[in-house]
């Protein structure tokens, strides 16, 4: 007995070493793959190749539509004023109202308020007129301040009237898109084209980054508008938005088209553009909605008809009243030749079933 004792304890002690480097040796193969794992990979690379991805490549080489470059258009201009470029007819109406009436309207009264004010600091000075007026009331006077505040109003009215009735009293539209406000990021989804959905995040610089991780570029758009997936509507077509909120209150709001409304949790709102110059057009959530607000970009291309039809289809997405691409006829079929092969490793199944029956 004393004799196995001692068997048994110097095989333990012989395997403990090769026991203990096992998992030595095997630490450097985990890490590799591991590593193998992190890396990016080309995801379109031929033949559905692995192999890892050029850093400066990460940054956004694709074209067509999703990925124009913007133009001067439906991009804020640095040190720019007034009302950017509209593209919209909504727009070009509000834009008409605003410079043609309603700052020509700002001037006369600024310069009328001016000229009473150096009136009555000359004639009414101290040196010029050393007993003051007591004139109690002036029925003619008062009918006039009176009755002219209300004209300005009503001429500032009916236009904005008519304003208010183009942009809330949509014609009939040709695509609907969905568009749903997150901490902090935009999710669109299209419901006549077969209900995909894209999310929208802002890109960030380089800079900021891990090595491999896509950044903004100037093809992107500028800083702190970028995003990763555009809208895309096509161009000519009556859009239909339905605006609501996962979370907080946001605002979608793209300046080139003028119109802007709020994204509410719980409620629905609409609106609606209607484009004609292909682009690519910028905007910003312009409601304050957390520590991340100023992070929330919106982008919108406008593409051609065609290029549109060929987005979707790239997105999963169908166009209304066309047939979903049908499978190839041979795939559900199988060829005599495939079924024979297919049966043949069945067939050795029972007599393996009936040797084991034997042996027990």
């Amino acid at each position: 007995m004393k004799l196995i004792a001692w068997a048994i304890a110097l095989a333990a002690a012989g395997l403990t070493p090769a026991a203990a480097q096992s998992p030595q040796a095997a630490q450097p193969q985990a890490a590799t793959a591991a590593e193998a794992a992190a890396q990016p990979t080309v995801a379109n690379a031929p033949g559905g190749s692995t192999a890892p991805a050029n850093p400066e490549a990460v940054a956004m080489t694709a074209t067509g539509p999703g990925h124009a470059a913007p133009t001067e258009v439906g991009v804020p201009r640095k040190s720019g004023i007034g009302i950017q470029e509209q593209v919209t007819d909504i727009g070009h109406y509000a834009a008409n109202f605003h410079n043609n009436w309603l700052l020509l309207l700002c001037v006369v009264i600024s310069l009328f308020v001016l000229g009473l004010l150096c009136l009555a600091l000359v004639k009414f000075r101290r040196g010029a007129n050393p007993t003051p007026s007591r004139t109690s009331h002036n029925t003619v006077l008062e009918v006039v301040w009176t009755l002219v505040p209300v004209l300005i109003l009503v001429a500032i009215a009916i236009p904005s009237m008519r304003l208010l009735s183009k942009q809330y009293n949509p014609p009939p539209a040709d695509l609907t898109v969905k568009v749903v406000g997150n901490q902090w990021f935009w999710t669109y989804s299209y419901p006549d084209n077969g209900g995909f959905e894209i999310v929208s995040n802002q890109l960030k610089e380089q800079k900021d980054v891990k090595p491999g991780d896509r950044y903004r570029t100037d093809k992107d758009g500028p800083p702190m508008l970028a995003v990763d997936e555009r809208m895309v509507i096509p161009a000519g077509k009556v859009v239909k938005f339905l605006v609501t909120s996962n979370d907080v209150i946001h605002a979608f709001w793209v300046p080139a088209f003028w119109s802007k409304i709020d994204a509410n949790p719980g409620q629905v709102n609409q609106m609606w553009v209607k484009v004609d110059r292909p682009g690519v057009y910028f905007g910003q959530c312009t409601e304050l909605c957390g520590a991340r607000h100023g992070y929330m970009p919106t982008a919108v291309e406008v593409v051609p008809p065609e290029q549109f039809a060929a987005w979707v289809a790239s997105k999963g997405g169908t166009m209304p009243g066309a047939k979903p691409a049908a499978a190839p006829a041979a795939a559900p079929a199988a060829t005599p030749a495939a079924a024979s092969a297919e049966a043949q490793p069945a067939a050795p199944q029972p007599a393996t079933n009936q040797a084991a029956t034997a042996q027990n």
